[in-house]
């Protein structure tokens, strides 16, 4: 294991791309003849495709070839048609494993916007609030399902648009992702919504703890007795705020923490599983590859391709 470790590239976070970078020579649009909202196409190989993150968020749509994506702290596979949207500063790379000699002239096509002017605009324009929730999951990375046809054309009205005309195509996307129910959450684990805001705030705060504090025995009868509630009525009241049994959750922040650690460090396994709180190996094992689908080793090994793509 020690072997594979000494290729790893010395830096092992993202790099952070800032908008001097964005060079039309490589297909940006430029700032003074667009707004907000940036249209990119790219082929591949091309040197935007590494690990890398950004303050905006970042709509890709695949159009040829496939590989693995890393998005945060997760891995998988990518074909045409594959529609992801990600948050601010979310580390992302698309790898491709099929690259026909020569490369491919198109791959990606992307929209890039800011999160300010649409959450500042939702305060005076009620219509516009329907997409906050939308952002509010993109912190983790949404893979879209059945809208790749609808996202080409989506993505050209944009595209050859100006103005108006294409802050008005722009919001028709984003009322079409907005409205899908057909997708996953990528990194880590997601809030739902809740009744009200006590309730979110009693949530947060839980959450807060649990991942402040992975090592620490988390007990749902303890904290069920904390909040006055039953230990029934508490599991009932967390999954529902949360969309996984007290349990499940805690295993999966546990493990989305050990799988953040072991693509930014060279902590051995056996360090890592104790640090985000199991107390066995094995158990560690087991839930690794339950929720990731692979094992801790087989984790950072695919981790490291995450940097492949740069010219």
């Amino acid at each position: 294991m020690h072997a594979k470790l000494n290729t790893a590239p010395r830096q092992l976070k993202p790099e952070l791309e800032r908008d001097f970078s964005r060079s039309p020579d490589l297909g940006y649009e430029s700032p003074a003849d667009v707004g907000f909202v940036r249209c990119l196409e790219h082929g591949y190989p091309t040197p935007l495709a590494r690990w890398h993150c950004h303050d905006e968020y970042e709509l890709h749509l695949i159009t040829a070839t496939s590989g693995k994506v890393f998005v945060g702290d997760w891995i998988g596979p990518f074909q045409p048609g594959h529609l992801v949207l990600t948050g601010p500063r979310l580390p992302h790379n698309w790898v491709t494993m099929d690259l026909p000699e020569g490369g491919v002239a198109q791959r990606d096509l992307v929209i890039q916007f800011s999160h300010e002017p649409l959450v500042r605009a939702s305060d005076t324009i009620p219509e516009l609030a329907e997409v906050l929730p939308l952002l509010e999951r993109a912190k983790h990375g949404i893979e879209f399902f059945g809208l790749s046809d609808a996202a080409d054309a989506h993505w050209h009205k944009v595209k050859g648009a100006r103005g108006l005309k294409r802050f008005t195509a722009f919001c028709d996307f984003m009322s079409d992702l907005a409205a899908c129910t057909d997708y996953r959450l990528l990194s880590a684990v997601q809030l739902q919504s809740t009744d009200d805001d006590a309730s979110l705030d009693q949530i947060d705060a839980l959450v807060s703890r649990i991942t402040e504090h992975l090592a620490d025995e988390h007990s749902a009868a303890a904290l069920a007795a904390e909040l006055g509630m039953s230990e029934s009525k508490f599991s009932r009241f967390f999954r529902k705020a949360t969309g996984n049994t007290f349990t499940d959750f805690v295993n999966r922040v546990r493990i989305s923490r050990a799988s953040q650690l072991l693509m930014d460090s060279d902590q051995q396994v056996t360090h890592i599983c104790y640090e985000v709180g199991f107390n066995n190996v094995a158990n560690f094992n087991r839930r690794f590859l339950e929720i990731k689908g692979m094992t801790p080793t087989e984790f950072r090994r695919q981790s490291l391709t995450r940097f492949k793509g740069s010219a």
